[in-house]
């Protein structure tokens, strides 16, 4: 049992969890209005926080002028404000998958591709499922959870011990939580022949990974999914979801990742790269680029986001 399964929430009333309780309360707030208000209300929450969260503001353009060199700064400028736009509307879109009644959603979401999951799960040795940070990462896994299979989802434990306690709590509704390091959870769900949903896109240092492209630009990339998928020699494939462009409703994807395992760690980690590139650009907004995704670098001076004063 983690330690977040074990915690009360009686365990967290010191006045140092109290900013927690009133961000808590506020995503409950968010989460009850009617949807339509809700989307409004990132929406213009984004805006708010584009203007205010400089230092975010100021990586998010880091990664876009780097990873979007073909737009003009114009496209970028916009851009970036839509990232705002779309990450604040994520934040609705957890409260969603927290507390909403899942049937309101029921007629809200397209499967795309889903039979490849099935045909893989017919090799009888499991699924590795590969995610990305998209701003719809929550309510991904919450629709994918309509689709009738048990949802299974590798995470990486909060700082904040509150905000941990929280989010295992309300994922308990539509997935099964395992900590990152617990590769013998991870088999035994394989072995029961499930899916286990893993997001290896974000910067963990040099440690354990290597350096290849991710949308043109030397990104540390963990190799730890070469490693998930031989446990069990599970097969693997990509994982994307994103709000369509009438804000009413969702796409989530099953996508081939080809190629793969390769034989070789450095390969397998760039085919996975550009898998999620892939994905990311059906809708680049939605994806979280307030993230240091380039933090470390392979000359080790990790100086991109320092000379812009992050």
């Amino acid at each position: 049992m983690s330690q977040a399964q074990a915690a009360q929430w009686t365990d967290f009333l010191a006045p140092r969890f109290w900013g927690t309780w009133l961000l808590l309360a506020f995503m409950r707030l968010l989460g009850a209005l009617p949807m339509a208000v809700g989307l409004a209300a990132g929406n213009g929450l984004g805006s708010l926080l584009y203007r205010l969260a400089l230092k975010r503001r100021r990586v998010t353009e880091v990664n876009i002028g780097l990873c979007f060199p073909e737009r003009d700064s114009a496209a970028q400028k916009t851009l970036v404000k839509d990232v705002f736009k779309a990450n604040s509307i994520g934040l609705v879109e957890t409260a969603w998958a927290y507390w909403r009644n899942p049937a309101e959603f029921s007629d809200k979401v397209t499967f795309k591709n889903i039979e490849l999951l099935d045909q893989a799960l017919e090799q009888g040795k499991g699924v590795l499922l590969l995610g990305g940070h998209f701003s719809t990462l929550d309510l991904g896994g919450f629709l994918l959870a309509l689709y009738g299979l048990p949802v299974n989802a590798i995470y990486r434990q909060h700082n904040n011990p509150l905000m941990d306690y929280m989010i295992c709590r309300c994922r308990a509704r539509f997935t099964n939580n395992i900590e990152r390091k617990k590769f013998r959870e991870v088999l035994r769900t394989f072995r029961k022949n499930q899916f286990v949903w893993y997001a290896p896109d974000q910067d963990f240092g040099s440690k354990g990974a290597v350096f290849v492209p991710f949308f043109g630009q030397p990104a540390a990339t963990i190799v730890a999914t070469t490693k998930l998928a031989k446990l069990n020699q599970s097969p693997l494939l990509m994982f994307s979801h994103h709000r369509n462009p009438d804000n009413r409703s969702y796409t989530l994807e099953i996508i081939p990742v080809p190629d793969f395992p390769s034989g070789d760690e450095t390969e397998d980690a760039a085919i996975i790269n550009r898998v999620i590139e892939q994905a990311v650009r059906k809708a680049p907004e939605q994806y979280m680029w307030v993230h240091k995704r380039f933090k470390t670098q392979p000359d080790g001076k990790q100086k991109l986001y320092k000379a812009a004063g992050c």
